[in-house]
């Protein structure tokens, strides 16, 4: 296997190959590091590359793989989103407002070190975690390899640029309105929002953005993501998410739901993100699925649950870094709004979680997933929201990926699930949600789809990417 072949090969294959000793720990942390020090200038995934101290931990997973040692990620290369800590490094979250160095990991960093993965860098977010595009007056923009004027969305945009080129085996990325799945549609991956709390928040992330977030990954392969949650997961399925991809999938019952969460209106659904749906049905019934059209009911205000605390929350972040002063203008004018949200109001969101919980899960008395869009159209140009304001840029947001953000409000497992190409060349994607705690089921289907339909074989033009029209 040459080297680009074994950057690209993703997480679970990687780790395969050092375990059977095909494959060094070394020579995979060298192929990634090759690929970073001759793409991310062109890219800006990463904020820092820890290149002497990834392959002095290779040499030492070498080390126990020789003993007889075995750890599901021994020799993984995997980039951490840069809101998550990596003891004596900065977490810049970024900005250059939060502080030094971190004292200790993040659990999931944790659990990652623990199954044997090596830290290749951090990768670029927007500053909070905000938006989904990531620029940043401190960082720069990072750009997306499969056409690189367009954005790799946010938040875990380098995550996501960094999976998709094939710069780490899977990436760490985090998700509070969408920011695991949107990063994943717009760079050909697949990606999951686990159950809330699946995934440790801790030791100081618990309840962020009031019950908003989850953590996950993003991943060339739905296998990829199976490895990654059995490393850092709390209460899977007996065996393994690995070994749960493995057993066969009954025919499910699937809807299609294209409504818009209300109070939101003017959403215009594109045609290749429309053909993406159409499409994924028509595979779907091939495989024997059930499939028919049939809304959600989100209420009259569902989306209402979901600004309140992701603008409260927004807010205090902004109050609790070390340095407030120094954040971008855009930032403290989207701090200003979400003080405007009441306690009550943060208060009236959070008692309300259960019965809009309720009224969405009822369309699984009748079916198993629900299919809906992913964003609703391409991604947005670099730059194209570089000196717009803090409401400008919301509401624009709140345009591009209106579907995402509900599921975080009610904390149930979502998929993104690679659905072919536009016109600009750029991906397409389809979401799909499940039951609470229904992680097995969603991710047997994309393996399916996968498997019918296969992604990862196709690769970013990083050679000569595509260019946008003016």
């Amino acid at each position: 296997m040459d080297a680009t072949d074994l950057a690209y090969a993703g997480a679970a294959e990687q780790a395969r190959l050092v375990r059977e000793g095909d494959v060094s720990a070394r020579e995979v942390v060298e192929a990634t590091l090759e690929r970073i020090d001759r793409l991310d200038p062109r890219l800006n995934a990463f904020r820092v590359v820890f290149a002497e101290r990834a392959l002095a931990e290779a040499d030492q997973a070498d080390a126990r793989h020789a003993g007889g040692q075995e750890r599901p990620l021994l020799g993984v290369p995997i980039a951490i989103k840069d809101d998550a800590h990596i003891a004596g490094e900065v977490t810049a979250w970024g900005g250059t407002a939060n502080g030094g160095p971190q004292p200790v990991d993040s659990d999931v960093v944790a659990r990652l070190r623990a199954a044997g993965a090596i830290f290749v860098g951090k990768t670029n977010v927007p500053e909070l975690t905000i938006w989904p595009f990531t620029e940043t007056v401190a960082y720069g923009a990072s750009r997306n390899p499969w056409n690189t004027e367009l954005t790799p969305g946010g938040s875990s945009g380098g995550s996501g640029a960094a999976a998709a080129a094939g710069l780490c085996g899977v990436a760490l990325a985090s998700d509070g309105a969408g920011s695991i799945r949107i990063p994943a549609a717009f760079n050909g991956l697949f990606g999951i929002k686990p159950q809330r709390d699946r995934i440790s928040l801790g030791p100081d992330h618990h309840d962020a953005w009031h019950g908003l977030v989850a953590t996950g990954p993003v991943a060339r392969h739905v296998a990829d993501a199976a490895v990654f949650l059995d490393a850092t997961a709390d209460g899977g399925p007996e065996g393994g998410y690995a070994a749960a991809l493995a057993e066969p999938l009954a025919p499910l019952r699937i809807a299609i739901s294209t409504k818009v969460p209300p109070p939101i209106a003017g959403v215009k659904l594109h045609a290749a993100q429309r053909r993406a749906i159409d499409d994924t049905a028509q595979l779907l019934r091939s495989l024997g699925h059930e499939v028919r059209e049939q809304e959600v009911d989100y209420g009259t205000v569902g989306f209402l649950n979901v600004s309140a605390r992701y603008l409260r929350g927004i807010s205090d972040d902004a109050a609790g870094v070390p340095r407030p002063d120094l954040l971008e203008r855009r930032t403290k004018a989207m701090a200003r709004i979400g003080r405007l949200i009441p306690d009550s109001q943060l208060a009236k969101a959070r008692s309300g979680e259960p019965a809009l919980a309720a009224r969405i899960n009822a369309i699984f008395d009748d079916v198993d997933v629900v299919l809906m869009p992913g964003p609703s159209g391409p991604p947005f140009r670099v730059g194209e929201m570089q000196d717009r304001g803090a409401l400008w840029a919301l509401n624009a947001s709140i345009l591009r990926v209106p579907w995402y953000g509900i599921w975080n409000a009610i904390g149930q497992p979502a998929t993104s699930v690679p659905a072919g190409f536009d016109d600009l060349g750029a991906p397409t994607a389809v979401q799909f949600g499940g039951r609470p705690g229904d992680e097995v089921t969603l991710m047997r289907l994309a393996a399916q789809i996968e498997e019918a339909r296969p992604w990862a074989h196709v690769r970013p033009p990083l050679d000569a990417p595509a260019a946008v029209p003016a």
